[in-house]
């Protein structure tokens, strides 16, 4: 497995992986439908957002976005292929960006999480410090983590 950067014409493979890695926490599709808009993935976004690719054989197995600018940032979208849990391919590429960010100077990150995730965040060093609103869902809040980089 490598990591490499994401390129625009992935985006649309990218927000359907999200769709897909979001989906295996048991959200149906009345769920997941008004979260789409927040998942995708856009071609001009790539470069800024900082998007990374977990890659092997020539297929993706999840991705990234480091968000902001330093020294605080965000860990803006973090998608594995369901049937790649478990293979640390998630760890990969956490590292991979928790690494990027310090090379860019980034103090700290926050992590909107979602609730069957923030486990493997607590589990990388992150330490839950709040709940912010979910952009897709109102009325639901979601852990909000910190992880420190320095």
């Amino acid at each position: 497995m490598k990591v490499r950067k994401g390129r625009p014409e992935e985006a649309a493979a990218l927000t359907e992986l999200a769709l897909r890695s979001k989906g295996h926490w048991g959200y149906d599709e009345e769920f997941l439908a008004p979260c789409r808009d927040e998942l995708t993935v856009r071609p001009a976004d790539m470069g800024p957002r900082r998007t990374e690719v977990a890659e092997e054989d020539g297929r993706i197995l999840g991705f990234t976005t480091l968000d902001g600018e330093p020294p605080r940032g965000a860990l803006g979208m973090m998608f594995v292929e369901p049937d790649t849990i478990g293979r640390g391919v998630g760890r990969t590429l956490f590292e991979h960006t928790m690494a990027q960010a310090r090379r860019l100077g980034f103090a700290a990150l926050t992590i909107d999480a979602d609730p069957n995730a923030e486990p493997f965040y607590v589990a990388m060093g992150a330490v839950r410090i709040g709940a912010t609103p979910s952009g897709s869902i109102p009325g639901r809040e979601l852990p909000l983590l910190r992880i420190g980089l320095g």
